[in-house]
């Protein structure tokens, strides 16, 4: 990953809460609850969090793996982790680990992981590096275990649909509009049993798959 593209995560880090807020609505983090819900995880399972931000869906997962289990939190911003560990400081969560690396490069051995989440950033992965991101969630997560990606859905009020394709376009990825409209197909090619799902609200798409 470029060091501009990792310098421009640095800093919006600062305002990556706000900006998710401002899309999806969601203050007290209802719709991370929800993406947990659809992973099918149990206690004592291991879950990773890929492109985890500021850590605020790995609270979430760390409720369903319970005491026994596991949250790994990885992304390649040290600004974005800095965030997030301070978030789960404040939280005194103890089975969450935070680990910088890159999405199309996890460093963990296949089939190791129950189930896989992404929040808000899969769609920020030029294709290149999201298609082997995809490949490498499905290498190291078990048979059967669930890859569930959570995105808003194209706003329609047009302020916030201008900004969420600045956000794209400052990513370096407004290709990805090209994806938006064909993402089922693109899902089920990589997994099975996919599901596309509006969340209350209407702003926000989970779309889960079971890796084959």
């Amino acid at each position: 990953m470029s060091s501009l593209r990792r310098s421009y995560y640095n800093l919006f880090s600062k305002v990556y809460d706000r900006i998710i807020e401002l899309h999806s609505h969601d203050l007290q983090g209802r719709l991370r609850g929800a993406l947990a819900d659809r992973t099918g995880l149990k206690a004592g399972d291991v879950a990773l969090d890929i492109c985890t931000g500021t850590g605020s869906v790995p609270p979430f997962l760390a409720e369903k793996v319970g005491s026994n289990g596991l949250v790994i939190g990885l992304d390649f911003s040290s600004g974005m982790l800095h965030k997030a560990a301070k978030k789960i400081q404040d939280r005194e969560t103890k089975n969450i680990v935070l680990i910088q690396a890159e999405a199309q490069y996890l460093p963990f051995k296949g089939g190791t992981i129950s189930a896989v989440t992404c929040s808000h950033a899969f769609y920020e992965l030029k294709g290149d590096v999201r298609e082997k991101a995809i490949m490498e969630v499905k290498r190291v997560c078990r048979a059967g275990g669930k890859f569930c990606m959570m995105e808003h859905e194209v706003p329609r009020k047009k302020f916030i649909k201008f900004l969420f394709y600045v956000r794209m376009l400052v990513a370096g990825n407004l290709g990805s509009e090209a994806l938006l409209k064909q993402e089922e197909s693109f899902f089920k090619g990589h997994f099975s049993e996919v599901k596309r799902e509006i969340l209350q609200g209407g702003n926000t798409k989970v779309i889960c798959g079971l890796s084959k």
